[in-house]
């Protein structure tokens, strides 16, 4: 019996190119008393996987935390699998505003003593005395009240690419933090004002409201289903959005556009931008906002003591982080020196520059393709691309694709290339390949030959 992943994430990525089917990213909770969270962990992986839904998701004995992506098609028996259990009967699934195929790329389920980090002892207060929930329309309307005080119950590098306007934004790294501090900050106002909370899909405001409620404050407030929902309700309304810039998301996006308002820099340069990345030292990890012209010039590395060690060989790589304890390696969310431009805290409400428009990768593409290889680097004064093929063979006039999640999807005709440096008409596995790209390319691009 499969309990785990058989696939890596590149093999899983193939796959999912080559199926050519949509995909939805979707996220849900709910608290529960689940007796045997390891069973009930293990016949979710079963049933999941059946349905190639993949994803990172907690379970514990107070209930279930999951962000995930499923095939279009498969969708309602995704949600059969949930109506099995009487507490995820009718349950809401916050399905992302902007989708990607490549969002998760394994199915991760783990048992933990929490489904979300907050450092409290549940037996202390009544957890089920929660704050009123809000939808986008109330949620517009309370905030315009004076004696309204919203509070982001986000980490730094969460809200500092985008939050509601006005809002309390703490400089923490955990949910936990954010608690006591709030608490302290605002001790006075504990009956005169409205304590408003948000978070992305409104798990961490479930048990906050309580929390707070349970300090003494009396008018407690939260936003239903968090700011997943929000944008899909102000949407489907024609509302104003309140929320000013992208809405940070714990998958391979990193983030989806709620407005088009720039709100922070690049943390290398100072140029408005809102893309985050990690760095590509596997010694290092560290998340961060990166410019496009940043991430060619320091090869999508956060500092020049980075970008050397990726120059080493392997081997030397391997022994220089060798005893070193990464962690939780994606969202690894340290503070570093290196990054002059990093804002948190106290955030602006001006947007700082226009996003330009987003290409739609997410339609189901009806052309077939297979995977070549991927994206290696991009030679911006020469719009040159380079890139290695892992797959098929690649040859002089083939009609090529490529692909990735700000790239959208750009077709060529191949019609010169230079294969290990040399001007030949057929590139195969092993190869590495340059041939001239009249756009930007990034390293998360893959390249695929369209097939006639």
């Amino acid at each position: 019996m499969q309990l785990y992943n058989t696939l890596s994430a590149e093999e899983r990525a193939e796959l999912i190119d080559q199926a050519g089917k949509q995909r939805l990213t979707l996220s849900f909770y709910a608290y529960a008393k689940i007796e045997d969270p390891q069973k009930f962990r293990n016949d979710l992986f079963i049933a999941w996987n059946a349905l190639d839904a993949l994803g990172r998701i907690y379970v514990a004995q107070e209930g279930i935390n999951a962000q995930m992506s499923v095939p279009a098609d498969n969708f309602e028996a995704f949600r059969d699998t949930l109506e099995v259990y009487e507490f995820m009967k009718g349950i809401r699934l916050n399905v992302a505003v902007e989708q990607d195929d490549h969002s998760f790329l394994k199915l991760t389920i783990k048992v933990r003593h929490k489904i979300v980090a907050d450092g409290l002892n549940d037996e202390t207060f009544d957890v089920t005395n929660k704050g009123i929930h809000l939808k986008a329309a109330e949620f517009n309307q309370i905030l315009d009240d004076p004696n309204t005080i919203v509070v982001d119950f986000r980490n730094h590098y969460e809200s500092e690419i985008g939050h509601f306007k006005g809002a309390i934004t703490p400089d923490v790294e955990t949910f936990r933090e954010s608690l006591p501090i709030i608490n302290d900050q605002l001790k006075d106002h504990k009956e005169d004002k409205n304590l408003v909370m948000y978070c992305t899909g409104g798990i961490r405001c479930e048990k906050a409201s309580a929390y707070f409620k349970h300090q003494g404050f009396k008018n407690v407030f939260q936003l239903e289903g968090g700011i997943i929902q929000y944008a899909k309700q102000i949407k489907e309304e024609g509302l104003d959005s309140k929320f000013i810039g992208k809405n940070f998301v714990f998958d391979n996006r990193l983030g989806e556009r709620i407005t088009d308002d720039i709100v922070s820099k690049c943390h290398q340069c100072g140029n408005p931008c809102d893309n985050h990345t990690n760095c590509a030292n596997d010694g290092c990890h560290l998340l961060f906002i990166q410019c496009d012209s940043c991430q060619s010039i320091m090869e999508n590395c956060c500092s020049t003591e980075c970008l050397e060690t990726t120059h080493l060989p392997l081997a030397e790589q391997v022994k220089i982080r060798k005893g070193k304890q990464v962690g939780n390696k994606v969202f690894r969310k340290g503070k570093s020196e290196s990054l002059k431009f990093k804002q948190s805290g106290d955030l602006t409400d001006l947007a700082l520059a226009t996003a330009p428009k987003a290409k739609d990768i997410r339609q189901k593409i009806k052309i077939k393709k297979v995977l070549v290889g991927k994206a290696e680097h991009y030679y911006v004064k020469a719009q040159i691309g380079l890139f290695i093929v892992e797959n098929q063979e690649i040859k002089i006039g083939d009609k090529i694709l490529i692909s990735g999640p700000t790239t959208g999807n750009q077709e060529l005709i191949l019609d010169k290339m230079l294969v290990n440096g040399k001007e030949i008409d057929v590139a195969k596995k092993g190869d590495k390949i340059t041939f001239e790209v009249p756009f930007r390319i990034r390293l998360s691009d893959k390249l695929f030959k369209i097939i006639k």
